[in-house]
């Protein structure tokens, strides 16, 4: 072989013998980082195989060579993992009360438990979850209940924006009913404070109006004595002449009479009185007064003849017609020119009162039979 073939000669590769193994020089390889939160067994790691026993060198230099590195023990404890804090809670929309599982639906409900006939809806709450709701619906629509409340509550509103729009439509409305009353006047100023007394009273009631005239007292009476026997008078004119008007039927009525309370104090004072003979019911209320000028009876006194036929109990001129001409208003409402108060208010007030007292005394003979 020549200069020029030993140059160019490609020198073999170093044998296993000469050089060692080639994965002697790299160093173990490190762990990888842990992700598993929950607990796990630590695994042993395994060493790598290495065909001859190579000693590896030492990678820190500074290290002594008979030092023993002790390994370090991996963290293999469970780690609490961190919670996700939204804004809105989680028990956010949670219900609080707890569901049962099908075990616990099945022991409360179970086949045996449950009656073959005859079950009623007010047991039906023992036995089923949720029939609360058909009691509630049973109470809510009884008497008093809620709804029948709010439906009451409704039909007076709508009642209420009619008869403010129609005044008339009150009457209509409230017609009706099982109580009929009769007025022994055909004056509206007295049928109308009767009538919303009543319906006031007992929510329903049909209150009409007749013509009755008294012959057995003076056109003005003086005194009680006198205005309760012409207002009995007029409630037996109507039963004479109408036939239908039987003794079960109630009638009112109003007489206006004028009392002396002391020397030159003259009032004038409305006497109602209700009767209704079936049941033995007479009601007899006096109004407030309103004062009258000892004047304006003078006047009336000196304009009664001396032969009137009914002098002893009053005077043949009313006080009503001498006050509305002095006042120079119409007849009914003198009072209100006088004092404020208007007739119809004071017969309204008056009327409630025998209103109310009759819907007791109704109470107390129900009770009775």
């Amino acid at each position: 072989m020549n200069h020029a073939e030993k140059r160019n000669k490609i020198p073999a590769a170093p044998t296993l013998a000469a050089t060692g193994n080639l994965l002697s020089s790299v160093a173990p390889p490190s762990e990888l980082p842990n992700f598993i939160t929950t607990s796990v067994s630590p695994v042993a790691p395994v060493a790598p195989v290495v065909q001859n026993e190579v000693p590896v060198p030492q990678t820190n230099p500074k290290q002594p060579e008979n030092q023993i590195v002790q390994p370090v023990p991996m963290d293999v404890s469970p780690q609490t993992p961190e919670k996700f804090s939204p804004a809105i809670p989680l028990s956010k929309g949670e219900p609080t009360a707890s569901i049962r599982t099908p075990v616990e639906s099945d022991s409360t409900l179970s086949p045996g438990s449950m009656p073959e006939t005859g079950v009623s809806t007010d047991k039906i709450g023992d036995i089923m979850p949720g029939s609360g709701l058909i009691t509630w619906m049973k109470g809510a629509m009884s008497s008093g209940g809620i709804l029948q409340k709010v439906a009451e509550k409704a039909k007076n509103s709508v009642d209420s924006m009619i008869t403010t729009l129609d005044p008339q439509m009150k009457e209509y409305l409230r017609s009706g009913g099982d109580l009929y009353i009769v007025v022994a006047s055909d004056k509206e100023v007295k049928v109308s404070p009767v009538r919303e007394a009543f319906q006031t009273v007992f929510g329903k009631a049909t209150i009409v109006g007749e013509s009755a005239q008294s012959d057995v007292t003076a056109a003005q009476p003086v005194g009680y004595a006198a205005a309760y026997a012409a207002a009995k008078q007029r409630i037996a004119h109507l039963r004479s002449v109408n036939s239908q008007l039987h003794n079960n039927v109630p009638i009112v009525a109003i007489e206006s009479f004028i009392q002396e309370a002391m020397p030159d104090r003259w009032y004038d004072i409305a006497l109602l009185v209700l009767s209704q003979p079936s049941l033995g019911i007479e009601l007899q209320v006096q109004s407030q007064g309103t004062p009258v000028p000892s004047a304006a009876v003078l006047a009336a006194r000196e304009a009664t003849p001396t032969d009137y036929a009914h002098a002893q109990t009053g005077y043949n001129t009313t006080i009503g017609s001498i006050m509305a001409a002095n006042l120079q208003v119409p007849h009914a409402q003198w009072q209100e020119a006088s004092t404020g108060v208007s007739r119809r208010d004071i017969l309204l007030l008056a009327s409630r009162s025998v209103a109310g007292s009759y819907q007791k005394m109704l109470a107390v003979s129900a009770a009775e039979t």
